[in-house]
C-alpha cells in the first residue's frame, strides 16, 4: 500500500499511561521507536515536546473512555489529530499489548486506513456536556417521584388519585403537612388551595391512610433531593444560556421546526454543531446518529434492517420531537407517519420521522433557513398516479366497481 503519511505516530491511551509509537519512513528502512509517558500534564507535554522533536505531523489514538479527551486537549494545535473508534481498528486476536496497538495504530493511520471520528469544537463540547448533565438530572429527578409515590403508595395514601402532579402546589403541601406529624385527613385536604377533579368525599378517603415516621423520614428524604436537583437543573440552565450565545441564531433556526422545542433545539446543537461541512451529505449525518438501517447482508439476503446502537443521546431526543411532530394537523410529518404507519408500524415510522427531522436540520443549519412545511398532500402531488391507483384498488377490494376519468 501507498504510504500516505510518513512521518506519524499511533498512541495506546489508558488511565495513568500513554503507549506512543512514531513511525517515519524515509530513503532507507522504516523506523519506529516507542515511548511510555505518564497521562499528567506534564508527562503529555513531555509527549508533545517528543513528537514535535521527531517531525511528526499526524496522530491517531482510540477513544478510549474518557481517557482521551485530557490527551487531545494537550496535543491539539500543535499535531494534526485523528480520533478512531476502537471497533474500526481492532487488530488480530491473540497478540494484544500496549506496544504492538500503538504500533498497529501508527500503521493504519500512515496507510490512511483509519476513519476519524467526529470530535466538535470545545464551546460544542461544553455545551454538549451541560446538556446531556441536565437530562440526566431530569431523569434522576423523575426516579425520585416515582420513589415519593412509592412511599405514598406503602402508607396507602392515593394521593396520585386524586391530583396529576404531586409536586404541584397543593401535592407539595400535602408532602409537607405530611413531613410535619399531620395525619388527619380533613387537615392534609385543608392545605390543597388548588382546583382538583375530585370531590370533598374522594378527597377524604384518598388522604386517609397509615403514615409512620419511617414513611415520612423517606419523604423527607426525596424531597430534599429533588429539591437539590431542581437548583442544579436551574443553575445548568443558565450556564446553557451563556455558553449558547455563538449558537443562538441556528438553535432559533431549529426551533421553527414542528416538535423541536428551544430546549430540543440546543440538545440537536449541542451533539451536531453547527458546521454542517463536516458531513458530506445528510445520509452521512444519519448514519452517524445511528438512525438508518444497518447494512447486513450474507447470500444476497437482508438478513436485519433495525437502527445500529449509538447516538443514544442525539437519537432519543428526535424520536420524542417526532411524537410531537406527528401532532401538527395538516404537516408533511404528520403525512408521512400515517403513510409509514400503515405499511411497517408505529415504531418504524416514528423513527423515520425523526430521520427525516434530522435531514431538515442538515439543509437548515447549511443554509441558515427556518422550516419550510411542504404540506400533508406532498405525497399526493408527487406522485399522483400512484395515489390514484392505490385508492382504486381500495376500492375495489371492498366490492366497488371503479372507472376512472381525468378531470
Amino acid at each position: 500500500m501507498d504510504v500516505i503519511y510518513p512521518r506519524c505516530a499511533g498512541l495506546d491511551v489508558h488511565k495513568q499511561t500513554v503507549v506512543a509509537c512514531v513511525r517515519i519512513v524515509g530513503d532507507g528502512p522504516l523506523m519506529q521507536e516507542v515511548r511510555t509517558f505518564a497521562t499528567t500534564t506534564s508527562g503529555l507535554l513531555a509527549l508533545c515536546d517528543w513528537l514535535d522533536s521527531l517531525g511528526v505531523q499526524h496522530v491517531a489514538m482510540e477513544a478510549t473512555g474518557v481517557y482521551w479527551k485530557p490527551v487531545w486537549h494537550v496535543l491539539e494545535g500543535h499535531l494534526e489529530l485523528v480520533l478512531a473508534n476502537a471497533a474500526h481498528v481492532k487488530n488480530v486476536p491473540g497478540r494484544k499489548t500496549d506496544v504492538n496497538d500503538a504500533t498497529w495504530l501508527a500503521d493504519l493511520l500512515a496507510h490512511g486506513l483509519i476513519r476519524a471520528s467526529f470530535v466538535p469544537p470545545t464551546a460544542v463540547q461544553e455545551l454538549r456536556t451541560l446538556t446531556r448533565t441536565r437530562k440526566q438530572f431530569v431523569r434522576e429527578r423523575a426516579s425520585h417521584v416515582q420513589r415519593i409515590e412509592k412511599v405514598l403508595e406503602d402508607a396507602n395514601l392515593k394521593l396520585s388519585v386524586v391530583i396529576s402532579d404531586i409536586l404541584g402546589k397543593g401535592g407539595r403541601a400535602v408532602l409537607q403537612a405530611l413531613i410535619d406529624g399531620h395525619s388527619d385527613p380533613e387537615v392534609l385536604a385543608s392545605r390543597i388551595t388548588t382546583r382538583v377533579k375530585a370531590s370533598r368525599a374522594e378527597l377524604l378517603e384518598a388522604l386517609r391512610g397509615r403514615a409512620s415516621s419511617h414513611h415520612r423520614f423517606m419523604l423527607k428524604v426525596h424531597l430534599s433531593h429533588i429539591d437539590a436537583l431542581d437548583q442544579a437543573i436551574a443553575a445548568i440552565e443558565k450556564e446553557v444560556g451563556l455558553g449558547l450565545e455563538p449558537f443562538r441564531q441556528a438553535a432559533k433556526l431549529l426551533s421553527t421546526m414542528p416538535g423541536l422545542s428551544a430546549v430540543s433545539a440546543n440538545v440537536v446543537v449541542a451533539e451536531i454543531g453547527i458546521d454542517m461541512s463536516r458531513f458530506a451529505t445528510p445520509a452521512h449525518l444519519l448514519s452517524w446518529a445511528c438512525m438508518c438501517p444497518r447494512n447486513d447482508e450474507s447470500a444476497g439476503k437482508r438478513r436485519s434492517t433495525r437502527l445500529r446502537r449509538g447516538g443514544k443521546w442525539l437519537k432519543t431526543t428526535l424520536v420524542q420531537a417526532a411524537w410531537s411532530a406527528i401532532r401538527v394537523k395538516g404537516s408533511y410529518l404528520q403525512a408521512q407517519f400515517h403513510r409509514l404507519r400503515a405499511r411497517r408500524g408505529a415504531k418504524k415510522a416514528i423513527v423515520a420521522v425523526a430521520a427525516s427531522m434530522l435531514t431538515a436540520a442538515w439543509h437548515m443549519l447549511r443554509d441558515g433557513t427556518e422550516w419550510h412545511d411542504l404540506g400533508a398532500a406532498h405525497f399526493d402531488r408527487a406522485d399522483a398516479t400512484k395515489t390514484a391507483n392505490r385508492l382504486i384498488r381500495r376500492l375495489q377490494q371492498i366490492g366497488y366497481v371503479v372507472q376512472a376519468t381525468p378531470a
